[in-house]
């Protein structure tokens, strides 16, 4: 079925209210006049919504580069909320509960959902701890890692939640392998308008493939670089080159490796940091990262960046005692400072942490 974005279900409710496309402007100002500092943002959204033009103005987080304002295709937005309603078989009546901000894309598209499946979206604060002030139960919501690692003695209050915005932990990971929850990883930016790609990260058999599976009607393929390259006709004109590199496992799966952009190239040999943080965690409980510094001999020396005070020279010594490091892993220095630079989605911005040393 083909749906325009001026197609309300007549099922959808937010926090209990059904209106129709043409009541849009009316809750929009309500909201943002009398509205709580997060309902601002989605009585902005709904307004943009009812206007006139077909398409969105959205900023991207900025967590590769200086943020920008890009165009996004109304109907391109209606076409993605209705892969993710199949993916996950949300029908009507579900309920969903939206605790990211309204201002992102990620926000932005649990409304559409809402609005095109007619689901019951619930709205509350978008802050790191976001399932504290309630005790009802939902059938589909999306966090970033933080909220969900903040959420984790109540996160069985939800059936089905998407994690993006930032990789999650290893250690988070394990913390939801029991609970009830499915939980899956998403991959997606905000020119997909979100995701093109999910990861079940919990729930999984031993023989279980970990790979990220594409939304119906998305392709993947590599460039010369190895990194991937999305097609996806339903909610793009063109093929969205990214910096992801990746394994591609067919043309609908593939396995992240890192981004091309941040490799380090020490003594010629070329350093994926996110698969070198992948064996760090097993040891480094806080924040941290890796990335590469000038060095005359070498061209980029490694290095570990950690968030808060610790013991240098013990750490050091845990690394180079690490049997999953190659040699050419183990970081020449480590620094600490005393609080990461991010995004307002949570997402560690690397470089401006970097120049704090």
């Amino acid at each position: 079925m083909s749906l325009n974005h001026k197609y309300i279900h007549p099922d959808f409710k937010l926090n209990g209210i059904s209106f129709s496309f043409m009541d849009l402007k009316e809750v929009g100002y309500s909201l943002i006049k009398e509205g709580l500092f997060y309902e601002i943002s989605i009585g902005n959204f709904l307004l943009d919504w009812g206007n006139e033009e077909d398409y969105l103005e959205v900023s991207t987080s900025g967590s590769t580069g200086v943020p920008k304002k890009i165009r996004l295709q109304k109907q391109y937005m209606v076409n993605s909320a209705m892969a993710t309603g199949s993916f996950f078989k949300l029908h009507v009546g579900n309920t969903a509960l939206l605790c990211l901000p309204a201002d992102y894309i990620a926000g932005k598209m649990m409304l559409v959902r809402a609005m095109i499946l007619g689901l019951s979206l619930d709205t509350v604060a978008p802050n790191s701890s976001p399932l504290e002030g309630t005790t009802k139960n939902y059938d589909f919501g999306a966090m970033i890692p933080l909220q969900l690692e903040n959420s984790i003695d109540k996160i069985n209050q939800l059936q089905t939640l998407i994690v993006g915005g930032a990789k999650m932990s290893d250690n988070l990971k394990i913390a939801i392998q029991n609970k009830s929850v499915r939980v899956f990883e998403t991959y997606g930016m905000t020119e997909t308008i979100t995701h093109v790609a999910l990861k079940a990260v919990n729930h999984l058999e031993a023989t279980s493939d970990r790979s990220f599976k594409a939304l119906p009607k998305v392709s993947f393929k590599l460039d010369e670089r190895g990194c991937l390259v999305v097609k996806a006709p339903n909610i793009s004109d063109q093929e969205v080159v990214t910096n992801d590199l990746v394994q591609l496992i067919s043309s609908t799966a593939f396995e992240w490796l890192g981004r091309y952009d941040s490799i380090i190239n020490s003594g010629g040999v070329k350093l994926i940091p996110e698969k070198i943080e992948s064996k760090l965690s097993k040891v480094i409980a806080a924040n941290f990262f890796v990335a590469g510094l000038p060095d005359q001999k070498l061209g980029q020396k490694l290095i570990l960046l950690v968030e808060g005070e610790m013991n240098k020279a013990d750490l050091l010594k845990k690394l180079q005692n690490l049997s999953a490091l190659d040699k050419f892993e183990v970081p020449k220095e480590i620094h600490t400072v005393a609080s990461f630079l991010t995004t307002a989605n949570g997402k560690i911005q690397r470089k401006k942490t970097l120049n704090l040393i």
